[in-house]
């Protein structure tokens, strides 16, 4: 993709969640493109923007993260309303609620109202996460596992690319084929939803399992949109109300997409389907 060339893409809302900014297996360059090439009246940054526990382990900062807050604070600047709720691995952020940081808002949660008028209620989710929330050592040593399979889900599309392979995120398939897994992200679809219910919302938009999805569950629409580590993927408001979910890198035309790399993917809207149990 050519900078020069303007083929910016307009929402109403854009949701993006779990960079994790600080860790390799953030694709910082990918997420440029994408900030690039797409335009929104709101943004929400679903937690996880920064990764504050692998940072407090070992520093890893390079440029291509900075460029991408310089990015989201430009487009705060410019005149998008950039809304912050916090994740788990940045929770420090969670004692700012209701401050401004650049013109960027940091609120706990937060209740979107659509352009056809559904109520949506917006956070990270960890909260319902029972791992997180009674098993932290568990859930850094788990962290600690997921790199590792980030690492080697790097190396290996390095070769695929080499081979003249898409991109295939190895990270990704083995979590969905594992059942737990997948038992593990039905119970955390159902908690989403009923919090959404408690809250008087129509539906739910969340982060922190890495998987995106847009489906009704037990009445409830759950919105999920992703990571920036592995799929590359947003949710997005059309000026008519309707939700899609934007795939960053899987267009046909686009081969594959590294954060080692300055390859671009191209948006393609995609509706998510559920997992399916082994």
């Amino acid at each position: 993709m050519n900078a020069n060339i303007d083929i910016t893409r307009r929402y109403r809302t854009i949701w993006i969640s779990d960079i994790h900014l600080g860790t390799r297996g953030c694709k910082a360059d990918d997420l440029l493109d994408f900030l690039k090439s797409t335009e929104s009246e709101t943004l929400y940054l679903v937690g996880d923007i920064v990764d504050g526990w692998r940072l407090r382990r070992s520093w890893y900062w390079p440029q291509s993260h900075n460029d991408v807050v310089q990015k989201l604070l430009r487009k705060a600047r410019k005149g998008t309303r950039v809304i912050f709720v916090p994740g788990n691995h940045d929770e420090f952020a969670r004692d700012y609620h209701g401050l401004l940081f650049g013109d960027i808002s940091v609120v706990t949660t937060v209740i979107h109202q659509t352009a056809d008028g559904k109520r949506l209620l917006v956070l990270h989710g960890d909260a319902f996460d029972g791992v997180v929330k009674h098993a932290r050592w568990l859930a850094h040593l788990g962290d600690g596992a997921y790199t590792l399979a980030l690492a080697l889900n790097h190396w290996l599309n390095v070769a695929r690319r080499a081979l003249g392979f898409p991109y295939w995120s190895l990270s990704a398939y083995l979590k969905h084929k594992v059942k737990n897994a997948v038992q593990y992200m039905a119970s955390f679809e159902d908690a989403m939803a009923d919090e959404a219910r408690r809250h008087g919302a129509d539906g739910v938009v969340c982060g922190h399992i890495h998987h995106a999805e847009k489906r009704e569950v037990n009445g409830i629409l759950y919105c999920n949109d992703g990571d920036w580590v592995e799929s590359c993927t947003a949710l997005a408001e059309d000026f008519d109300g309707r939700l899609e979910i934007i795939r960053w890198l899987e267009d046909e035309g686009n081969p594959c997409a590294y954060s080692s790399s300055r390859m671009p993917g191209s948006p393609r809207s995609t509706a998510s389907s559920a997992p399916s149990t082994p």
